[in-house]
């Protein structure tokens, strides 16, 4: 198997764990880690035994992949060029804050005959690999994901920084079209939303209510799903489910799984690699990450905003 050519672009906080992934890789050459803070990039290179620069010019030829990790605000900037030159990418969520600038990035893969695949991370945690055949079709989702506010992310709103990750999951699990969306938010320490809730109908019938925050003094991550004879509880940040059923009996029956530590950076990143070097599909696509920010433009369409 030949060994690829891989650069970090944006080597802030995601970005610094994407170089120590690559550079435990035996399959991997982390040729470069560029950032435009010349220190922080020659801090990460030594950290990870790889080469600091501020752009990306002198590495271009000969590259075969990188992982984009800068602020979403220039995620097209950054990846079109390279991707029209057929390197493959891994781009941080959100794919954009635009849809016509998803739209450009998808594009130029095409274009490039590139692999793209953006950086929904809650897709590789075992917790919901593990129930990927028990979830059949849901009627109802509730998801709250809640934490601390952190200076980074807040180029975008609390739908995209934070809600993008339910709504991507839910868009995998209900195959079906949307009917309406009601929702509202909240300012309470930047200029943009920080905390929202959305109320989504699909013409399956399934609803799934989402509570975002980025303001909130606890930490969660949780999923629940009711479907036929069937309820189950994802705890994403512990990885651990809860499963109640029913059986022929009438009778509850309760299991709880608890999964074994991991790290769903590095099963994310190990997918990517893998795509290039057997030319499969990634498990989150472009298109998947267009859909996500579609959703999210819909409810901050729809969304009722409390004057300041």
């Amino acid at each position: 198997m030949n060994r690829l050519r891989v650069a970090v672009i944006g080597v802030g906080y995601l970005g610094r764990f994407h170089a120590q992934k690559y550079a435990a890789m035996n399959d991997v050459d982390l040729v470069g880690v560029i950032d435009i803070s010349k220190t922080r990039a020659q801090e990460i290179a030594a950290e990870v035994g790889s080469l600091a620069y501020t752009d990306i010019s002198s590495l271009i030829d000969g590259l075969d992949a990188v992982s984009i990790a800068v602020p979403t605000s220039s995620h097209s900037e950054v990846s079109v060029p390279l991707l029209e030159k057929g390197i493959h990418v891994l781009l941080e969520k959100p794919i954009s804050a635009h849809i016509h600038e998803a739209q450009q990035i998808i594009e130029a893969a095409k274009r490039g005959n590139a692999i793209l695949q953006i950086g929904h991370l809650e897709r590789f945690n075992p917790a919901l690999l593990k129930l990927s055949d028990d979830i059949r079709q849901p009627m109802f989702i509730e998801g709250h994901r809640i934490s601390p506010f952190k200076e980074r992310g807040i180029d975008v709103d609390v739908l995209l920084d934070i809600m993008i990750h339910d709504i991507d999951i839910i868009l995998s699990l209900v195959k079906s079209p949307i009917a309406s969306v009601e929702a509202v938010g909240v300012p309470v320490l930047t200029n943009d939303v920080d905390i929202a809730n959305a109320r989504i109908r699909f013409e399956s019938g399934c609803i799934a209510n989402i509570t975002a925050s980025r303001v909130s003094a606890d930490v969660m991550r949780k999923i629940r799903i009711f479907q036929s004879n069937s309820y189950i509880s994802i705890d994403f940040a512990k990885a651990s489910v809860d499963i109640f059923t029913l059986n022929q009996e009438k009778q509850i029956q309760h299991s709880r799984l608890t999964m074994n530590e991991s790290d769903a950076l590095a099963a994310e990143i190990r997918s990517f690699i893998d795509c290039i070097h057997t030319g499969s599909a990634v498990l989150v696509d472009g298109p998947a990450g267009l859909r996500a920010i579609e959703v999210a433009h819909a409810i901050k369409a729809s969304m009722v905003v409390p004057k300041r």
